[in-house]
């Protein structure tokens, strides 16, 4: 059977627009129909379009995701969607905006390490960003309110985008300030974030290559 290929594509709500990831999949000449779009919260895998896409696969085809957050917001919810397409159903992922998760390239033993390490890197960081986020609104919001500083409304959540702005912005492919428009924050805003952003991404880089030398 010839290889069929897909995209999926998620935003969180109505109100975000999923121009970019569409282009990316028209980049790799996804055919229209075969492009799946689910508007709402990653909270779940309660998705429509989503399991309509998994009822069409077969062994072999391959689906494109422009990011790997776009599979879910925490790090079991993606680890287990992971190894449902690849492993269960059988089918290659490509994540565009990082090569290394690419199933179709490596299959030797070394290949599939490194693919499930980067895998595990950016899976955690990004339920761990998530929380360590709320954890230090939570903290931030109990020391001012101790020293009686008075709150209205509690502050602004990162954006499911964020992550992917950042990483983009850093290799390269995108300014800081656009970076900052896409995720609908202030420039210096930004700045800040994701530079928190980027010390996680380091910390664990460096906790893994450690792991490594142990192993090795």
């Amino acid at each position: 059977m010839l290889q069929k290929i897909y995209g999926y594509i998620r935003v969180s709500s109505q109100d975000q627009n999923e121009d970019r990831q569409l282009m990316a999949m028209q980049e790799r000449n996804v055919p229209a129909g075969q492009i799946y779009i689910d508007k709402q919260s990653g909270k779940d895998f309660n998705r429509k379009k989503y399991q309509r896409m998994l009822k069409k696969l077969r062994a072999g085809d391959l689906v494109y995701i422009l990011s790997i957050d776009r599979l879910g917001r925490n790090y079991e919810e993606i680890q287990q969607q992971w190894r449902r397409l690849t492993k269960e159903i059988g089918v290659d992922v490509c994540v565009i905006d990082m090569p290394l998760l690419d199933t179709r390239q490596g299959k030797d033993l070394m290949g599939t390490f490194i693919a499930d390490l980067v895998l595990q890197i950016l899976s955690f960081v990004a339920e761990s960003e998530r929380h360590n986020i709320h954890k230090r609104q939570a903290e931030g919001i109990a020391a001012a309110r101790a020293r009686g500083v008075k709150f209205g409304r509690p502050p602004k959540p990162l954006p499911d985008v964020f992550d992917n702005a950042c990483r983009r912005w850093w290799m390269g492919k995108l300014s800081c300030a656009a970076a900052a428009r896409e995720c609908d924050m202030a420039l210096t805003t930004f700045r800040y974030q994701a530079a928190k952003l980027r010390e996680e991404y380091e910390e664990l880089i460096r906790k893994a290559a450690e792991n490594w030398d142990v192993l090795y």
